[in-house]
């Protein structure tokens, strides 16, 4: 069956612009054209249209999505089941943070008593589970299963006050990585500041502290793009280079 720009927009939820510009950017291609220089789709540009719509789903750039689909190798049902896994990850969180909430209501309207741990109990699983997804793998293997678990029990038995605290503490954090950002200056106060909040911050979960496991945690923020990522996304601007040069100035002296 051969389908219309307009006709696949219909089916896909995708507007006719979009699709115009998946084909300019070579996304997704026509299969073909009509004699009159329409666009027309065929079976395999549909099922490629859904690939990238669940990757967009999972938050994933189109320049990434294209590198992904475009491998010789790409693998659709492989790539089903990577995206059924991360729904199911993605739905174990959502329905821990339902769970919070029904409790909330329920405590709100006097049926039962919620503990200030409880309150908070999702929004830590759900962060500790991102944690573990994203960066389980290379923690456990740079620091050991024993460690990683001991930092998870940790971070689940914080308090409500230490819960935020810990939160202020990175928020902190990257407005002095701000302001270090304009002068680049790591003999300054803020430099310094940069590397005593986030060993502040570290406390929060880690058993106890090194600052060779420190130094360590720095140099992997700037080899794996994902943290690189996360610090540079939050901060607005490159910023995980500098807390990296911060942290190895400032525990130099400890070697």
């Amino acid at each position: 069956m051969k389908y219309s720009v307009k006709h696949l927009a219909e089916l896909s939820g995708v507007s006719t612009r979009t699709l115009r510009y998946y084909d300019q950017v070579d996304l997704l291609k026509p299969a073909g054209y009509t004699e009159a220089g329409y666009r027309v789709y065929g079976e395999s540009e549909i099922d490629r249209l859904q690939q990238i719509l669940l990757y967009r789903e999972l938050g994933m750039k189109l320049d990434d999505i294209k590198k992904i689909v475009d491998k010789p190798d790409f693998d659709t049902l492989h790539a089903l089941q990577n995206h059924y896994k991360a729904l199911q990850e993605e739905q174990k969180k959502i329905n821990q943070m339902i769970a919070t909430v029904e409790k909330t209501i329920q405590h709100q309207k006097g049926e039962i008593e919620m503990t200030a741990n409880e309150k908070f109990e999702g929004f830590k699983k759900k962060r500790l589970e991102e944690n573990e997804e994203m960066y389980g793998e290379e923690i456990r293997e740079k620091y050991g299963e024993t460690t990683v678990d001991e930092s998870n029990r940790k971070f689940m038995n914080l308090s409500e006050a230490d819960f935020n605290q810990m939160q202020e503490i990175e928020a902190r954090l990257f407005d002095e990585l701000d302001v270090l950002s304009n002068s680049r200056d790591l003999t300054s106060q803020e430099a310094e500041n940069v590397y005593l909040l986030h060993k502040e911050w570290l406390m929060y979960s880690w058993p106890e502290y090194s600052t060779e496991a420190h130094r360590g945690l720095v140099q992997m923020y700037m080899a794996d793009e994902r943290f690189q990522k996360y610090y540079n996304d939050r901060a607005g601007k490159e910023a995980v280079s500098l807390l990296h040069d911060a942290v190895m100035k400032y525990t130099e002296a400890d070697e």
